[in-house]
């Protein structure tokens, strides 16, 4: 079981937000780069980091930040937040980011996950943001009438090499992870999935290495609130 502590990066600053919402959000204290210290410091190996600003703008706002993570740690990074164009999965990929997640531009246009996928071999995650069983686009601000599975039907073939599934309704919320409708994505899924949303304690932790296809779990909100303790969270990671 992989762990990726999460860095969610607005205005130079690691926030959280609540199911997305860019006004209900927490600033601390650590900048993303001191954060990511922090989670090599530990022992971690791998880290998920969205670039917010990314997301609303579709610009690679956070690129100097993210090259310099990557130089300083050796950590094998996922990135996502706004990608929608091969110039901007090449400059992340460029600055030596394990995985370039696309998530609404792959939703929207099915061809450009397609060629991303061949242009850039298993280097591209798809993010998948479910409210409802339905996809979730634009930073989540609106619903693409899309049911999840159906999507996932119609890419499944692509060539993805990492699925994030997130359900926006527990994301921020420590309320645990929807392991029901992840389970039927697993299922579903050619490449291995990462859970994401809602990660409140070890034991969901636990409960996600037991599941089939799985190959992590995104942690965010309960480290930042001190309910794991990474101490305790390193241990699970393998």
């Amino acid at each position: 079981m992989k762990i990726f502590p999460a860095i969610d990066i607005k205005d130079k600053k690691c926030v959280r937000l609540v199911k997305g919402d860019f006004d209900n959000k927490t600033e601390y204290d650590l900048s993303p780069v001191e954060q990511a210290g922090k989670y090599k410091d530990h022992g971690f190996k791998n880290l998920h980091i969205i670039d917010l600003d990314g997301a609303l703008t579709g610009e690679t706002i956070n690129l100097d930040i993210i090259q310099d993570i990557v130089s300083k740690f050796n950590l094998k990074v996922e990135v996502g937040g706004g990608i929608r164009n091969f110039d901007n999965i090449r400059k992340y990929i460029d600055a030596g980011v394990e995985k370039v997640i696309l998530g609404s531009a792959a939703i929207k246009d099915k061809n450009f996950l397609k060629e991303a996928c061949k242009k850039f071999h298993n280097k591209i995650a798809l993010g998948l943001d479910a409210k409802n069983g339905y996809l979730s686009v634009s930073g989540w601000k609106e619903s693409s009438n899309q049911l999840t599975l159906d999507y996932l039907k119609e890419v499944n073939n692509y060539g993805v090499s990492r699925l994030i599934y997130t359900d926006i309704n527990r994301d921020g919320t420590k309320h645990s992870p929807n392991f029901d409708e992840t389970m039927k994505v697993a299922e579903l899924s050619i490449c291995p999935v990462i859970i994401s949303g809602g990660v409140s304690s070890i034991d969901d932790i636990k409960k996600a290495k037991n599941l089939k296809n799985v190959e992590g779990i995104i942690v965010g909100k309960a480290i930042y609130d001190g309910d794991i303790k990474l101490e305790e969270l390193v241990k699970e990671d393998a």
